[in-house]
């Protein structure tokens, strides 16, 4: 089954939205993002959060000890880097899951994965400027011939609309979504619940 994450979460409300649906993973955002929290913010809405949610820190090229501070503090279960971190900033993370976000465009894109190794791919959809959370998607068909399905966390643009056919072409481990789940700039229950049940009700 397709694992799910709900990026950006940062009030309570949204810790009990998610306590309810059960995704399998929330992201806190501790780079420069309209859904920054403070690693304090992150403390305390995880003191409320399901046992069985993973969750996952957003970083961007932050320097490594500020990354294993806010890490032991909020006690992260996964470390995403979505900056130029390369295998030697990320094998300073010991005892830590790392998923290294991409962003791709095109084919020529998925060549720099190969220079990582026991780390997942989070792609996401390239766009100038940005790092991550663009709200936009990328041309899946790219990824039906890669043999690293096992590995890959999909990004970039999921919505309600369409992530069955993004389930459907990448065949991924796992789905990342935020502004695909928001009204207005914040999470909205319904759109988490509808975009879950997709995903699960996916065979």
């Amino acid at each position: 089954m397709v694992k799910i994450k709900i990026c950006g979460l940062k009030r309570a409300l949204d810790i009990e939205y998610v306590n309810e649906l059960k995704p399998d993973y929330i992201g806190f955002v501790f780079a420069d993002s309209k859904r920054r929290v403070s690693e304090d913010i992150a403390l305390e809405l995880t003191k409320n959060l399901r046992k069985d949610i993973k969750t996952v820190g957003v970083f961007v090229n932050e320097d490594i000890n500020r990354v294993k501070e806010i890490s032991e503090k909020v006690k992260l279960d996964i470390l995403q880097f979505h900056g130029d971190e390369d295998m030697t900033y990320i094998n300073s993370f010991t005892g830590y899951q790392v998923w290294k976000s991409f962003s791709i465009r095109g084919e020529g894109d998925l060549e720099n994965l190969s220079k990582y190794t026991k780390v997942s791919f989070l792609l996401d959809s390239k766009i100038e400027g940005i790092r991550g959370g663009s709200g936009r998607t990328f041309n899946w068909n790219i990824l039906k011939d890669f043999n690293l399905q096992n590995k890959i966390i999909l990004a970039g643009g999921l919505s309600i609309e369409n992530i069955t056919e993004a389930i459907k072409v990448v065949r991924p481990f796992a789905v990342d979504v935020s502004s695909g789940v928001e009204s207005q700039g914040v999470k909205d229950y319904k759109k988490i619940k509808d975009f879950i049940g997709k995903v699960r009700s996916f065979i």
